[in-house]
């Protein structure tokens, strides 16, 4: 919700059929990510706005009530009637705000759903200090005047051209004047900014985003698509589970740590039961197989190796194929010895092999009351998740 005295309203314009794209529907119902673009448009102004009304036919009414019921945005939300235009819409949306006219409007194309928020807080911005703030980027095509036979007949001074995208903010008053003027004088306009211009309110514009796309075409859902999956963070989580007997003559390492035992774990490397489990569940969060994969028990290479250098290749692996390490939880479960007062260093063994910080590696111990062959001492197992970042 604004801190600011005025308060901010949103006219979302949603009354498209989707046409041009051949979807069938209203392309606002269309997904995005997982997401309707009309949700996706809604929770751009989280946070930010008081109200919002959506103007749309009468015909999809009960399918956006139904994402409006589920989309948990805090701010008010209702619903206006849309008109034979875009231009009668957004007026038909201004008349059931009933704003102050000192309020803040934005006017904001449903279909645009990638919008910045840094673009909608520099509109507010620029409502405040200026009175006026439409979003816009410069022309980096060349562009042309034509005649009706598509003859060319000047081309125009492109330093001079942007494109014009939403929101397109106003003082409530000075819009929703503008729009009754236009309707008086019969003017016809594609855009908020070209009603306001008419009535004479100096637009200033406000640097929009490339992400700002419009859903029209089907290529446009398909950049949208590419878009968020570009922004998403991809995490990935893994489990690894290991198992090593307990024998007379070895030294008993986990997570790297000599710890005084009168047996040890019997393996073909130094037999590190929780390292064993944390490599398996990172290389299982990355896809990447598991420990025998990498590191087979049958190559006199790995024999007696401490697996401290194991996972130092293990997530030299990792990062190889474009993961990094997140966090990893690791159960180890014996009856003896105790294993709590080693958990520290443990700790700080791992996060150094890791290269990360100690609070990204947690370490627990447990007993099985004496339950299996944990609690008959017979061996040592261990558990592990990982959740790494694909970047």
């Amino acid at each position: 919700m604004t801190a600011m005295k005025e308060r901010v309203h949103v006219v979302l314009a949603a009354g498209g059929a989707g046409s041009r794209m051949g979807a069938g529907q209203n392309k606002i119902f269309l997904e995005a990510g997982g997401k309707s673009i009309l949700l996706r448009s809604m929770q751009l102004f989280e946070g930010i706005i008081d109200r919002m009304v959506i103007v749309c036919r009468p015909e999809d009414e009960q399918q956006i009530r139904r994402i409006v019921s589920m989309s948990g945005v805090s701010y008010q939300v209702s619903l206006a009637r849309g008109g034979e235009s875009r231009q009668h819409s957004v007026l038909n949306g201004l008349k059931s705000l009933g704003a102050d006219p000192d309020d803040i409007v934005l006017v904001h194309d449903a279909a645009r759903c990638l919008t910045p928020v840094n673009v909608i807080l520099d509109i507010l911005e620029s409502c405040r200090s200026k009175g006026s703030g439409v979003a816009a980027v410069p022309a980096v095509n060349t562009m042309k005047y034509a005649d009706s036979d598509m003859y060319v007949l000047h081309t125009a001074d492109r330093s001079d051209l942007y494109e014009i995208q939403t929101p397109q903010g106003f003082r409530f008053a000075q819009l929703y004047d503008s729009y009754i003027k236009a309707e008086k004088d019969g003017f016809v306009a594609t855009d908020d900014a070209s009603v306001a211009e008419h009535a004479g309110v100096r637009v200033l514009l406000v640097r929009g985003s490339k992400k700002n796309i419009k859903v029209t075409e089907k290529e446009d859902l398909v950049m949208i698509n590419a878009l968020l999956q570009q922004d998403t963070p991809s995490f990935r989580i893994g489990m690894g589970y290991d198992v090593h007997r307990l024998t007379e003559g070895r030294k008993l390492i986990l997570c790297g740590i000599e710890i005084p035992h009168t047996l040890g774990l019997l393996g073909h490397s130094d037999a590190d039961v929780a390292l064993h489990a944390l490599m398996d569940a990172m290389f299982g969060a990355a896809a990447l197989g598991d420990i025998g994969r990498h590191f087979p028990d049958t190559s006199d290479e790995y024999k007696g190796i401490s697996s401290v250098l194991l996972l130092k290749e293990a997530i030299r692996k990792v990062r190889k194929a474009g993961y990094e390490f997140v966090n990893a939880d690791i159960t180890i479960a014996a009856q003896k010895p105790r294993i709590s007062p080693y958990i520290p260093e443990m700790v700080r063994k791992v996060s150094e092999t890791l290269s990360c910080d100690t609070s990204q590696v947690n370490i627990k111990a447990t007993t099985t009351e004496r339950l299996g062959f944990e609690g008959r001492e017979e061996g040592i197992s261990a558990q592990a998740v990982c959740s790494l970042l694909k970047l």
